[in-house]
This record gives structure tokens, sequence and C-alpha cells, in this order.
């Protein structure tokens, strides 16, 4: 489905990300992964760098060292993403700072380098991994809540953007419901089973079902789907 395209995926070490990049794997694409921790993570079959995303000079360098390999980038999926919980009257500074700068300024990043050479191959997708607290927020996540319902302004923006004077590049946003990652690890059992009762399919995503929304929005099965968001959530009530 994916034969001959090349992607980059971010966060590529994580739980959704690493499903991205093997599903993309499975489907023939050449799989350019970014990350910041959890080398040991990453799939030996792909080609591999360590960025800070939330340093705009090191994201303009690394991209020319892919474009120097690889020639082209087809398909960006923004999927580095933190969190830093807190109830606003005690969250900190840092706390705030840092989750704006990886979320938000990252996914800017790299995007703002590789949306224009998409434009200029006439043809691209980019995905950008949202979240169910961006559309409905969330009590002691007002930084990611934010962040994430930011995500959704720039897929509004830049499928605009990019598709401009025959640009035909296609940006759209995936907001997954509670999915079970590293993420979910220090959430107490009681919460994920009333995370559960919230969804109309009565359970939590897993990796694998928001990869799947992935490639669907990366191969041409989506070709006439751009400026969209896709709440893979499982049919969340709150």
């Amino acid at each position: 489905m994916l034969r001959n395209k090349t992607a980059i995926v971010t966060g590529a070490s994580g739980g959704i990300g690493s499903e991205i990049v093997q599903l993309f794997l499975e489907n023939k694409a050449k799989v350019i992964g970014i990350y910041n921790a959890h080398k040991a993570k990453i799939d030996s079959r792909i080609d591999s760098y360590k960025v800070d995303i939330t340093n705009t000079k090191d994201c303009e360098a690394v991209f020319e060292k892919i474009i120097e390999r690889h020639g082209c980038v087809d398909i960006l999926v923004n999927c580095a993403g933190i969190t830093r919980d807190a109830m606003t009257k005690r969250m900190t500074e840092e706390q705030f700072d840092e989750v704006l700068a990886v979320n938000l300024k990252g996914v800017w990043n790299l995007t703002r380098v590789v949306g224009p050479h998409m434009q200029e191959q006439k043809g691209g997708s980019i995905i950008n991994i949202s979240s169910v607290v961006g559309i409905y927020g969330n009590i002691g996540q007002a930084n990611y809540a934010a962040t994430k319902s930011g995500l959704l302004g720039l897929t509004k923006s830049w499928a605009k953007e990019f598709s401009y004077n025959g640009g035909n590049v296609r940006v759209n946003a995936i907001a997954p419901g509670y999915t079970l990652t590293s993420m979910l690890e220090t959430v107490p059992e009681v919460l994920l089973e009333r995370f559960s009762a919230q969804t109309m399919l009565g359970r939590l995503a897993q990796p694998r079902e928001i990869a799947n929304v992935a490639l669907f929005l990366a191969s041409d099965l989506s070709s006439y789907i751009t400026g969209a968001t896709i709440q893979a959530d499982g049919g969340m009530r709150l």
C-alpha cells in the first residue's frame, strides 16, 4: 500500500509511534524514525535519528540529512508527545512550557521544512497525532489539551497552505481515545475501567488500531481527504 513511499515518523520509539513504524514497514514503505529517548525500542530495519524536535536548527539539519540520503519525503507522521500532568493551580511554568515545546512547537519545527518540500514535489501526506483530550479537555491536563487542540488548528491551516497553487499536500489529524501505551502505566486500574466504560465499545484502544488509521491517511485510499480529524476513540462519551 505504501510501496516506493518514504515516511518520517516522530516519536518512533513510543507506543503508537512504534506501531505506525511497524505497520508502514509491513506495507513496504521506507521508514525514517525520529526519537529522543529509548533507542533500544527503535526497529533496527529503519533509518533513525535522535533529535530534539523542540530545537528548530536540529530539525532543519536532520531534514537536510534525510533529503541527502533518501531524496524525498512523501509522508510525515507527527507522533511525538509528552505529558506533564497537574491541576492548573499546581502546574509549574516548566511543566506548561515543556509540553508546549514538544507537542506543538516540535510539530511546527518539522512540518515547516517538510511541508514546503512536499509542495514542491506536488504531493504528500502529513498526519498529526492529536487526542480526544484536545477536543473534550481533561482535568489536570490543561497544558496537554492546549497542545492537542492546537494541532487541530494547525491541521486545518496547513491543509489550506500546502495545497495552495497545486501543492496537493494532504494534512489530517487523528484524535485517539485512551490507548494502551506506556502513558497509561501510572493510571490506576479503577480509572482505566472508568475510561473503558465511557466508550461505546467498552474498551480502550490498542496502538495498532491507531496505526491502522495512520496507514489509511498515509495511503492513496484517503486521496480526497484533507483538513479532517478522525476520532479513533471507540465512541467516547464524556
